[in-house]
């Protein structure tokens, strides 16, 4: 039987303002979902309220418990170490648990493995706080792969990548998908990103779930116009996955967060 991610009317309310109204969703794991919407729309307060960080009223659960913070890798936005550690360190930390006073050898050839994969093993010994913001955001996310979590929260963890390391994390996720059967849920702006690298989409908007399902079916002009006040063209790529192109912007929307 496969997991799933089941939301049932969750609800968060912040300083008397309703941010989330009953959601319900069921999702299977072994995928990676896409959560879109404008700003403000609550995507990283969905996240949050999953991994336990955000108040919330209603029901989650991931293969039919409550969410067990062993199996959850989550990665808010900006997400930063201040210690003066080096990249191999901050890499071992999404281990902890197994970490006694000396590193196992299976364990320092997993993080060596991964920070090869993210193209990072030339920097293991560098501290962090020398990086760029991308390459930190590589090492952020490299740390939580290393924990092998069956529910992966990544919130905007491509915002500071350029086009090449967008589409490597992408592949990086789907093999690991694969290899794991693991949940994936990736906040994103870049609607463009969620319809070439998500197996599907949960958009949401003016506080509750506009949809949940395939991109093609969730993202249309109408919805585009509705929920983003964005006029635009919808293309087809060679792959026979959806392009937009923006036109014009139709309303004005807060840029509130979220």
């Amino acid at each position: 039987m496969t997991d799933r991610l089941t939301l049932e009317n969750l609800s968060v309310t912040r300083n008397h303002r309703r941010i989330l109204d009953n959601i319900d969703c069921s999702l299977p794991a072994g995928q990676i979902i896409g959560v879109i919407g404008p700003n403000g729309a609550g995507k990283s307060t969905l996240l949050g309220a999953i991994a336990g960080t955000v108040s919330h009223d209603g029901i989650i659960r991931f293969a039919d418990a409550p969410i067990d913070h062993a199996k959850l890798g989550f990665m808010p936005q900006q997400s930063q170490v201040a210690a003066d550690l080096t990249v191999m360190e901050v890499i071992l930390l999404g281990r902890h648990e197994r970490l006694g006073w000396r590193v196992a050898p299976d364990v320092l050839e997993a993080a060596g493995a991964i920070l090869s994969e993210f193209g990072l093993a030339d920097l293991a010994a560098r501290k962090i706080r020398t990086l760029s913001g991308g390459q930190q955001q590589l090492v952020m996310l490299a740390q939580r792969l290393l924990r092998e979590p069956r529910l992966l929260l990544l919130d905007e963890a491509t915002s500071a990548l350029d086009l090449a390391h967008q589409m490597r994390v992408f592949d990086l996720l789907r093999r690991y998908v694969l290899r794991t059967r693991a949940l994936v849920l990736f906040a994103i702006h870049d609607l463009n990103l969620a319809a070439r690298h998500t197996d599907g989409v949960i958009m949401l908007g003016k506080g509750g779930l506009v949809g949940a399902g395939p991109f093609e079916t969730v993202m249309t002009p109408a919805t585009l116009r509705d929920i983003y006040g964005v006029e635009a063209e919808f293309l087809t790529c060679r792959q026979g996955r959806p392009v937009i192109l923006p036109l014009s912007a139709i309303q004005q929307h807060s840029p509130s967060g979220g």
